[in-house]
């Protein structure tokens, strides 16, 4: 399979067993597990001029039971499902979930902060899970007024936002998950640490342990600042009205 030079950011195998999507920051692109040297582009961001260009797509994911659904996730914070069942080139979604913008909320970090790094589904596919620089976010399919849960992560670094920005640790990316139950998500955050959060109706378990070599698992304190992480080697980074390419 030939991408290119491309940097692929996703590589999602559907229900069928027959074919995958490979996504970068402007294409999205279906393929036959029996042909190396042919795709199929079924999304396309890229304006015909790149100056135009106004988000990117961060991460995709195929609904676990619905192979003609296709889930994908944008700098600007939104979330589109699509199916591919409506047309060879799905310029039109089917559902878009986003989460309104607070009144006298906006600042210099808003969208910043709401590039979606990661997107799940839940197993039974009734649920997503999103995950943005400050939260996890869970949506459920059939309502895409705005998030059923939101979970807190980084909430304490939001007095921190200018600082995170000049060292580029706020373009930092997570990745979350669900547990097989459905009951329980989770998401890594700075120091080793990861955070676990009870998504049931009425649960209120919100626990941060550490991952570390021993094998003993214990809980930890939330840290007051994080310690400087690898960043992603390319970033899409917004300066003003201008979006930027970065290494």
């Amino acid at each position: 399979f030939i991408f290119q030079n491309i940097l692929i950011h996703s590589l999602i195998f559907p229900s069928d067993g027959e074919t995958f999507i490979s996504a970068d920051d402007l294409r999205i692109n279906l393929w036959n597990l029996e042909i190396s040297n042919q795709s199929f582009n079924i999304v396309d961001v890229k304006p015909a001029n790149m100056e135009d260009l106004t988000e990117v797509i961060t991460s995709a994911e195929f609904h676990p039971t619905h192979c003609n659904m296709l889930a994908y996730s944008s700098s600007k914070g939104s979330i589109r499902l699509i199916d591919l069942r409506q047309s060879a080139l799905c310029d039109s979604h089917a559902k878009l979930f986003e989460e309104p913008e607070a009144p006298g909320s906006r600042s210099f970090f808003t969208e910043i902060i709401a590039s979606i790094s990661d997107i799940k589904f839940a197993k039974d596919g009734r649920y997503m899970l999103s995950r943005d620089y400050m939260t996890l976010k869970l949506w459920d399919i059939n309502m895409d007024s705005g998030p059923v849960s939101t979970f807190q992560v980084h909430e304490y670094l939001r007095p921190k936002l200018c600082d995170l920005y000049e060292n580029d640790s706020i373009f930092d990316k997570f990745e979350c998950c669900l547990s097989g139950d459905g009951l329980r998500v989770a998401t890594g955050s700075y120091s080793n640490l990861f955070r676990v959060f009870g998504c049931a109706t009425g649960s209120t378990e919100a626990t941060t342990l550490e991952a570390s070599k021993n094998p003993v698992r214990r809980q930890v304190q939330t840290p007051s600042r994080p310690s400087r992480s690898l960043s992603s080697i390319t970033r899409v980074v917004r300066r003003g009205s201008d979006l930027v390419f970065v290494c």
